[in-house]
This record gives structure tokens, C-alpha cells and sequence, in this order.
């Protein structure tokens, strides 16, 4: 390894490290995935997978890193174990921390920014918020905070619940959800690389907050199916989590990753993106029934 080659270090590689790793080895990047067991996880070509906690970590030499690991009731688990080490690495440039738009709270529809105070209304998003304070109390850290909206992409979409005849449309009156393509998050998060702006907030989502209901109605036209009907929210007998989502309710801005980054979306709004999930997933084979049931 040469000393300009830029090293990135996953930690938690996950579904968003899996769609920025191949465009960074594209560019002649060194990148290093962490995962529970690599003797488990599935090889992508070119990066170097290894178990952590187990394995000690390599870092001499990583020039930026990308945190995915979820924290929980005790706090960030790298933070913990690394957040010394990590502080202290002479080469550092970035450090992307993927949180979520869920630390924002329930704001009853209204819109959101990047300067809207912090209030959390769950306890995902409070182990979120403090984790954010946790990693933007290390002195000198060129940290980078994204909060995410809901992700989807290729084996991320309604496609097969609905083949399956799985999917429900919960509708519950008023409710919106933000959300972002994968490939827009590696796109963002490769912008931010490329002009770092240590201290820098961004929200990663789409243009187009929208009721869950219409995105599920999409993918089934776009599938040829019948549109499954409706459910009200306090019928559809949901899981303790699943509930807890439905009770944050906001349109999240997106300005800052354009004004600031030049980010251009690739899929602004959820249609665009059901297009191309479905396209990747080269599901637009899928023949329904000649005659579905209810038509």
C-alpha cells in the first residue's frame, strides 16, 4: 500500500457500505468491512472483510471511516472500544456516522431541517441522538453526522411481499415517511468526501415525503397486481417497533446535501426509484395471474 492511498474503514458493513464500497475500489481505494463473522458474510470483491468484535482492527494507515453499527442502551459499541484510537489517527481526513431522521422526533407533518432541535420520541432515536453527542465530543475528530431517511434499493423494496401476497397497506390518516435510494446515499456520502466539512449535519433523503400507502400502491401497479386494500393503523395488529415508526411523523428537508455537496439526486422521488429497484431486481419479468383475485 502506498501512502496516498486513500483507506476506508467500515465499521458494520452493512447494506449502504455494500453500495459505496465498489465505486470507491472503482477509484483505486483500499476499503476494510467489519461484520459479526466474515467467515459468514458475503464476499464482495475487493474488500477485505474481517470479524469484529474478535479481530483486532487494522488502522494504520485509514485515511476515512464510516460507522454503521447500531448503538444501543449502553452507547456506541465502537465509540467504546475504539473511540480513542480512532481520535488519535494521524492520516484521518473523514468520519461519516449514519444516524437517523428518527432523531428528530414526532413533528405532526410539518417539515424538518438540519437545524431543528433534537427531540427524539423513542428509544432508537434517543440511542441515536446520544451517540451523535458521544462521537461530536471527541476533540479534533473530522466528523461527518448523516441522518437517514427510510432506506430502500435492490432487496429493499415491497416487491417481493407483494408477490408474495404479504403486503398490507396500513393507512393511518395524515401519515408521511421520507425516504432514500441506497445508491443516494453512497452518492452523498462520496460528495462529502470529496469536500470535507468536519462538524457538518446532513439529512439524506428524497423530495417527495409521502404516505406509505401510495409507495405500496406504486409498486403494485408497477408490478401489474392489484393494489392490496387498505387497513386502518389501529386494525392492522403491528409489532411494538413497527407501531413506534407510525408515531413520528415529519417531512424531512434535503436542501443542505444540494446547497452544499452538489449532490443531484438520482432518484428524487419515491416513483423514480421503485422504477429502478424493480429494474435491478429484474423483477419486470414477473407475469401476474391472467385473472388476480378481486378483479
Amino acid at each position: 500500500m502506498t501512502h496516498g492511498t486513500k483507506t476506508l474503514l467500515c465499521f458494520g458493513f452493512g447494506y449502504t457500505a455494500r453500495a459505496l464500497a465498489p465505486q470507491l475500489i472503482a477509484q483505486g481505494w483500499r476499503v476494510i468491512g467489519t461484520t459479526r463473522d466474515a467467515n459468514e458474510a458475503v464476499p464482495v470483491e475487493g474488500v477485505e472483510l474481517m470479524s469484529w468484535p474478535g479481530a483486532e482492527v487494522p488502522l494504520t494507515g485509514v485515511t476515512h471511516i464510516l460507522l454503521s453499527i447500531a448503538p444501543d442502551v449502553e452507547g456506541d459499541p465502537v465509540l467504546r472500544v475504539l473511540g480513542e484510537a480512532i481520535a488519535a489517527l494521524p492520516r484521518l481526513e473523514w468520519v461519516g456516522y449514519l444516524s437517523t431522521t428518527a432523531v428528530y422526533g414526532d413533528h405532526d407533518g410539518a417539515w424538518v431541517d438540519e437545524a431543528t432541535p433534537v427531540t427524539p420520541a423513542s428509544p432508537r432515536g434517543d440511542w441515536r441522538a446520544s451517540a451523535e453527542r458521544a462521537w461530536q465530543a471527541l476533540p479534533g475528530l473530522p466528523l461527518h453526522i448523516f441522518r437517514l431517511a427510510g432506506i430502500y434499493g435492490p432487496g429493499r423494496g415491497p416487491f417481493a411481499k407483494l408477490m408474495a401476497g404479504k403486503a398490507r397497506r396500513i393507512v393511518k390518516p395524515g401519515q408521511v415517511f421520507s425516504r432514500i435510494h441506497v445508491d443516494d446515499i453512497a452518492q452523498v456520502l462520496r460528495a462529502s468526501m470529496a469536500r470535507p466539512s468536519p462538524g457538518a449535519i446532513y439529512n439524506v433523503c428524497d423530495d417527495e415525503p409521502a404516505p406509505p400507502q401510495d409507495v405500496l400502491g406504486y409498486a403494485a401497479e408497477l408490478l401489474g397486481l392489484p393494489v392490496p386494500a387498505e387497513v386502518p393503523f389501529d386494525e392492522a395488529g403491528m409489532s411494538p417497533m413497527a407501531r413506534s415508526f407510525y408515531g413520528e411523523n415529519k417531512r424531512v428537508r434535503n436542501d443542505r446535501i444540494k446547497d452544499e455537496l452538489g449532490v443531484s439526486l438520482l432518484y428524487p422521488d419515491y416513483q423514480s426509484g421503485l422504477r429502478a429497484v424493480l429494474a435491478a431486481e429484474d423483477m419486470d419479468r414477473f407475469v401476474p395471474p391472467a385473472d388476480p383475485p378481486g378483479v
